[in-house]
């Protein structure tokens, strides 16, 4: 059935190491793909990388997916559009249709845009996402039924902590059903706060944020992650 290396580190409560691919092509992405055997997961940025969302993210997650002998690390797409548009649901079907992992949705504010992102992501009865595509099951190497059988809990749905409205609603994004992982974005949070970006690393004013989200999603059971840039 679906599954993929990330999904299987969340399962296992193991570290996942994964990489930021922002340059468009199969062979920056089937490089970075092989760059490691440790590789977990790559995210596809088609939020701020130069990576459109349609077709090139469905070309990098192809190329990803094939790096390997039986299969590469985790595909998830960064969509362009920010938690607090309305024109995100879209996007996470143009993501997942093109065979991705898993979605990262960036400055999610509130549990309700949370929930939003949730049902976007899963087929009913779960959510509200439709099927259509003759390619996405294929790339998983899985059958059309199966895919249907097991999408809704092989997707990670993982969202970005950002700003302050973030921040104060934190508990209750961090308790919605389906929200897999939470990602701290540290720059953005920074400047929301009022604080200069990570230099390299945040204020402690803004460290103190970063481990309250922490608490918040080890509370409710949910994975969290603070990139870090070299």
């Amino acid at each position: 059935m679906a599954s993929h290396p990330l999904l299987q580190a969340f399962k296992t409560n193991i570290p996942a190491f994964g990489a930021w691919l922002t340059l468009p092509g199969t062979f920056h992405a089937r490089t970075v793909a092989r760059a490691s055997p440790h590789l977990s997961w790559i995210v596809v940025d088609c939020e701020h990388g130069l990576i459109p969302l349609v077709p090139g993210a469905s070309e990098s997650i192809v190329a990803i997916q094939g790096a390997k002998s039986g299969g590469g690390p985790s595909a998830i797409v960064r969509i362009p559009a920010t938690g607090i548009s309305a024109s995100s649901s879209w996007q996470i079907k143009h993501a997942l249709d093109g065979g991705a992992n898993g979605i990262l949705v960036p400055l999610i504010s509130t549990a309700a845009k949370a929930k939003e992102v949730v049902a976007d992501s899963r087929f009913p009865p779960l959510g509200r996402r439709g099927f259509g595509s003759p390619f996405t099951h294929g790339i998983w190497d899985i059958s059309a039924s199966q895919y249907l059988e097991s999408a809704n809990e092989s997707i990670l749905v993982m969202i970005q902590i950002e700003n302050k409205e973030a921040v104060e609603n934190v508990d209750e994004i961090a308790g919605v059903e389906g929200i897999d992982a939470l990602f701290i974005g540290p720059y953005d949070l920074s400047i929301s706060l009022g604080y200069p970006p990570p230099s390299p690393d945040p204020h402690p004013d803004v460290e103190k944020v970063i481990q309250k989200i922490l608490r918040a999603a080890h509370s409710s059971q949910k994975k969290w992650y603070v990139p870090f840039f070299v």
